[in-house]
């Protein structure tokens, strides 16, 4: 009979099986799964069903249908969409630079600066460099 549901069983949910099953012997028991496998177990329902769906992988049938209803409703919750870090490089784009610094002593000497490129000087040192220099 394992035989027959096996071969019954659509590609797209025995790989979703396989995707659960893999993560488990990752992880310790009990840890939540991420989020892009509780994605595809809600694509997964609701082209299969909730029911067989939740069977095959394994997961709770109330859990999985209320992220379903979640889905639906559009009110998913904070836990369901987390921020993704995106790293935008600089390399390779046309990244400039640029600030005016003006200084002024208590005797009224005044200096100001103007500093454009792709990268800025250690300000402070330099600061503290022109003021003490001649002094």
């Amino acid at each position: 009979m394992k035989n027959r549901l096996k071969s019954n069983l659509p590609a797209k949910l025995a790989r979703g099986r396989e995707r659960f099953e893999k993560w488990r012997r990752a992880h310790k028991p009990r840890a939540s799964f991420p989020e892009h496998l509780w994605s595809a177990a809600t694509n997964l329902a609701l082209k299969y069903g909730i029911s067989r769906t939740a069977r095959i992988l394994r997961l709770d049938y109330q859990g999985l249908k209320k992220r379903i209803e979640a889905a639906d409703s559009g009110d998913l919750s904070q836990a369901a969409v987390r921020p993704k870090f995106v790293e935008l490089p600089l390399s390779g784009t046309d990244f400039t630079a640029e600030c005016t610094i003006e200084c002024e002593d208590a005797k009224g000497a005044r200096i100001r600066i103007h500093l454009k490129g792709p990268q800025l000087p250690d300000l402070a040192a330099l600061g503290r460099a022109l003021w003490s220099h001649g002094r």
